[in-house]
C-alpha cells in the first residue's frame, strides 16, 4: 500500500503531520479519518482500517490534530470546535487534489467531530463512528479530580494513557456546550454506528443514543468484545471489514474498465498482516476475499489457504461446466454439488513412472433431480471437460516480472 507523508494547515495555521494511504490500483474514492481523543494517526485500529479501505480502492488520509503526533500547534490551546475546524481543513486539502472524501470516519471523539464536521463537508455521502460519545463533554469524565482544578483556576495537568496533557477551561466550556442531537438528525448521509458493548471508557448507551438520533439510511453494527481503542488486530480487521463493505453502497464506486489484455481484469494479492499470513485477495474492483493458512502452521485461519482457492476454482468451474451443459440440453438438473479434495500421492501411483510426488484433487459430483442413467454419465463426462480442469491438468507456463 503506497503511502504520502503530507502536511497542510490545520484551523489556527499549525502545520498538521498526515498520512495518505493510497490504493495499488486504481483510485476510486476517498475517506477522511478522525481519530480518537489525545490518540494519533497511527494507531493499530487507524492503521488496519485505512489498509483495509485502500484495499478495495479508497485512498485514506489521516492526520494528527492541532498539538498531537507529529503535528505543530498548542495541544493546550485546542478545543472540540477547533478539532472540527480541523476536519473541515483536511477535506478543503483533499478537494484541492481533486479527491473530496466521500467517506467520514470517526473514532471515539473523532466520531463526535466528523458527526459535526459533516454539515461543512458537502462532498460526504456516508459516516462511520467508532465507539463515539453521544454528549462530547462525556470525554471530561476522563479528568477526575483536575476537572475542579481546571474550572477554579483555568488549566490543569491531567493524565490520559498515560501522558500529560494541559487542559484548560475552554476546552471544557466548549465541549460541555456541544449539542450534536441536531446535527445527527440533520446529517441527510448514510451513518454507521460501530460500538462495543463492553467498552469501559464510552458506554454502549452512547451508540443507542446516535443512533435512535439519525435518521434512516443508519446501520448499527456491535464491535463484541473489543475495547475502547480497538486495539486487537482481529477486532480492528472486522471494524475495517464491516466500513469497507457498508460504504461501498453509498459511494458509488465506478471503476475503470480493465486493462487491455486483461479482458477479465486482474487478480491482485496483497499482504494484510506482514507479522502473518493473512492475504488481501481481489479480482478486479468488486470482488475481495481473504487468503491465509490454518492455525497449525501460523496464521489466522481466516480465509482459506492457496491451495483451497485452486480447488475452488476446480469446483466453482465444474458444476457451472454442468449447468451449462444441462441448461442448454434442458435436461431436468435441480442442483449441483461438487466436493474437492487434495492430496499429494506418489508419481507411481498415477502410473506416470516417476518416483515424485504429484499433486490429485479427488473430485465427487452429487447430482439432483430426475436424470437418467445415459444424462448422468454424459454430465459425468463433461465435467471432464471444465476448462480449469484442463489447465491443471496441461502444463502450465507463470511468467514473473518484478516491478519494484
Amino acid at each position: 500500500m503506497p503511502s504520502e507523508r503530507i502536511t497542510f494547515s490545520g484551523h489556527d495555521g499549525s502545520p498538521l503531520a498526515v498520512r495518505l494511504d493510497l490504493p495499488d490500483g486504481p483510485h476510486l474514492g476517498t475517506a477522511l479519518f478522525a481519530h480518537c481523543f489525545t490518540c494519533s494517526k497511527d494507531i493499530p485500529a487507524a492503521r488496519r482500517i485505512s489498509g483495509r479501505l485502500a484495499a478495495m480502492g479508497l485512498a485514506v488520509l489521516r492526520f494528527d490534530f492541532t498539538g498531537l503526533g507529529h503535528s505543530a500547534g498548542e495541544f493546550s490551546n485546542t478545543s472540540f470546535t477547533s478539532n472540527v475546524e480541523d476536519l473541515v481543513a483536511a477535506a478543503d486539502y483533499l478537494a484541492t487534489r481533486g479527491m473530496a472524501p466521500g467517506l467520514l470516519i470517526g473514532h471515539s471523539l473523532g466520531g463526535a467531530a466528523v458527526l459535526r464536521a459533516a454539515q461543512n463537508i458537502p462532498s460526504a455521502k456516508a459516516i462511520a463512528t467508532l465507539g463515539a460519545p453521544f454528549d462530547p463533554a462525556h470525554v471530561t469524565q476522563n479528568f477526575g479530580e483536575a476537572l475542579d482544578a481546571i474550572r477554579d483556576h483555568g488549566q490543569a495537568e491531567v493524565s490520559l494513557g498515560g501522558r500529560a496533557f494541559v487542559i484548560k477551561k475552554n476546552f471544557v466550556e466548549d465541549v460541555s456546550a456541544e449539542n450534536l442531537a441536531p446535527a445527527i438528525k440533520g446529517l441527510k448521509r448514510a451513518l454507521l454506528v460501530m460500538h462495543a458493548p463492553r467498552d469501559a471508557v464510552v458506554g454502549i448507551e452512547n451508540a443507542g443514543e446516535i443512533f435512535a438520533a439519525a435518521k434512516h439510511p443508519k446501520s448499527f453494527v456491535t464491535l463484541d468484545d473489543a475495547d475502547h481503542l480497538i486495539s486487537d488486530a482481529a477486532d480492528a480487521e472486522y471494524a475495517a471489514e464491516v466500513i469497507a463493505a457498508w460504504s461501498a453502497r453509498y459511494l458509488e464506486l465506478r471503476p475503470p474498465p480493465p486493462p487491455i489484455g486483461a479482458p477479465e481484469g486482474i487478480v491482485r494479492v496483497s499482504e494484510a498482516d506482514p507479522n502473518g499470513f493473512l492475504q488481501d485477495v481481489t479480482s478486479g474492483p468488486n470482488h475481495h476475499a481473504l487468503a491465509d493458512e490454518p492455525l497449525a502452521y501460523g496464521g489466522t485461519n481466516r480465509g482459506m489457504s492457496p491451495y483451497g482457492f485452486l480447488s475452488a476454482g476446480l469446483g466453482a468451474c465444474t458444476s457451472m461446466t454442468i449447468r451449462m451443459y444441462a441448461r442448454r440440453k434442458g435436461w431436468p438438473l435441480e442442483h449441483v454439488r461438487v466436493d474437492i479434495s487434495h492430496n499429494k500421492v506418489h508419481a507411481q501411483d498415477a502410473e506416470t513412472g516417476s518416483g515424485e510426488k504429484i499433486d490429485t484433487f479427488r473430485r465427487e459430483i452429487y447430482l439432483t433431480g430426475k436424470l437418467d442413467a445415459a444424462q448422468r454419465a454424459k454430465l459425468l463426462e463433461i465435467a471432464d471437460k471444465c476448462p480449469v480442469h484442463r489447465t491443471m491438468e496441461r502444463a502450465s507456463k507463470v511468467e514473473t516480472i518484478l516491478v519494484g
